[in-house]
């Protein structure tokens, strides 16, 4: 199996890779479809309006999650790895008044969203949680294009035939021959290690360098990380009240500046590892909150856990380094990978334990390795902080990424670092595999009632009275 680590970390805005990365990647892939596709096109008509529909989740928590944003700006040809987080209320400012859009490359095309982006909260698309539908009309309200697309947590998006394909097919993607290390389990992720005598991180770099020369993925990796500092960065100067509606005031900076405080004044403070973690993690997730830029990692609902364990990486540890840093991105992504093969990392499909349970998995695994882990303590690592999420329902209280979802990650971030503790002080050797443990968050999430799977009917989301 090969999903690469720049699949699983993308660079992009806030605050939702499924309901805001996702819809607005999958709008650009309408407009090419519009553009170039081979549909049959009707003599002499042009296309002159737009629409899109919004089902499951993605009408649920649409608005929260900024997924009708998301559409405008991606239906104006916008990218969220491209886009600057600054212009994006401007443009969308535009496109409400003038009820018009032009991306590059094709003519206006109208477009109200009031009434041309539609929240179906009724009527469920039948591939995933996260459907949405695009469609073209003529002059006189004839359909001339409709296509279906599926945001399956990540950033990810899957066509409605792609989606189709792969479940008339009965079984997951097999495994790439290509590359050199070919491992969709955790089992054969140790096997290949212990045949080859190279580390986790080895194994996936030698699969990426099939794609990308070792300079490139260098610079991809510390590209990555430098887009995760800089959310951090960014994240602990800002203050105020976060948008959306529920008045919650980001708390980063005051949490940082007491910080700096205690450490300048030579406090001891038993907590002291934790309350970095901690607010590193909410300094990223206040950020993605705001729409700001971050990186999927493996989500954005739960993108701070990693930042927040490598920052304390550098923070902590007098050896850390730059090789360290990319060895702990490669050996996450390679934890990341498995999981997302196996089970899924989207909190629509599986709850919460789909997010930040993985994040906390990827993270701890990461962390190991730098820590001078073998194979076998790694994956020990990633076992411990992926079990202790199992169950974890996805309630964000009016449909934002903000509360429960900030501290969320805080506290993920905790665990990872401890589950890393915990293992490289064993020998490797655990009841529970990693394998059965992404076996039982596949259950669970099956299992578990759609109320709490990012819909907001269910949990904190109707239990907290929203201000």
């Amino acid at each position: 199996m090969f999903l690469s680590v720049f699949d699983l970390y993308k660079i992009g805005i806030g605050p939702s890779s499924s309901h805001t990365m996702g819809p607005m990647t999958a709008a650009s892939m309408f407009l090419a479809e519009l553009k170039d596709g081979q549909w049959p096109r009707p003599t002499g008509v042009k296309v002159f309006r737009l629409k899109a529909r919004l089902h499951g989740s993605l009408a649920f928590t649409g608005i929260g999650h900024a997924t009708d944003r998301a559409v405008i700006l991606g239906l104006c040809g916008h990218l969220p790895d491209q886009i600057d987080p600054d212009r994006m209320a401007a443009i969308i400012e535009t496109v409400r008044a003038e009820r018009r859009i032009q991306p590059e490359g094709h003519p206006a095309y109208h477009f109200d969203p009031d009434a041309d982006l539609i929240m179906d909260r009724k009527a469920a698309l039948p591939g995933h949680a996260n459907g949405l539908a695009f469609e073209a009309y003529d002059a006189d309200e004839r359909l001339l294009l409709r296509r279906v697309y599926y945001s399956i947590g990540g950033g990810f998006v899957v066509t409605e035939e792609e989606l189709n394909r792969a479940k008339t097919s009965g079984a997951k993607p097999a495994a790439v021959a290509e590359v050199p290390y070919p491992f969709a389990t955790a089992a054969e992720m140790l096997a290949m290690a212990k045949a080859s005598g190279l580390s986790i991180a080895e194994m996936k770099r030698a699969n990426e360098e099939t794609r990308m020369s070792r300079a490139a993925l260098d610079e991809g990796l510390d590209r990555v990380w430098d887009a995760m500092r800089s959310c951090i960065e960014r994240g602990l100067t800002q203050e105020g009240i976060m948008p959306g509606g529920l008045k919650v005031r980001r708390r980063a900076r005051n949490l940082h500046d007491r910080l700096q405080e205690e450490w300048r004044q030579n406090r001891r403070n038993p907590l002291l590892a934790n309350d970095w973690l901690s607010v590193y993690a909410m300094a990223v997730n206040e950020e993605n909150a705001a729409g700001g830029r971050v990186v999927t990692a493996p989500t954005n609902g739960a993108a701070g856990v990693v930042p927040a364990v490598l920052r304390y990486y550098l923070h902590f540890h007098e050896d850390a380094d730059q090789k360290g840093i990319r060895d702990f991105l490669l050996t996450s992504a390679a934890v990341g990978g498995v999981i997302k093969h196996n089970a899924s990392i989207s909190g629509a499909e599986v709850g919460c334990q789909g997010e930040v349970g993985s994040a906390s998995a990827m993270a701890a695994a990461g962390l190991a390795a730098v820590l001078g882990g073998t194979p076998e303590q790694i994956e020990n690592a990633a076992e411990i902080a992926l079990e202790h999420h199992l169950g974890m329902t996805c309630d964000p209280v009016g449909g934002l990424v903000q509360v429960p979802c900030i501290e969320r990650n805080a506290l993920g971030a905790v665990k990872a670092v401890t589950a890393a503790s915990l293992a490289v002080k064993g020998d490797g050797t655990h009841f529970v595999p990693l394998d059965a443990c992404i076996e039982t968050m596949r259950q669970t999430g099956l299992d578990m009632n759609e109320r709490y799977k990012e819909t907001s009917q269910g949990g904190l989301a109707v239990n907290v009275v929203e201000c």
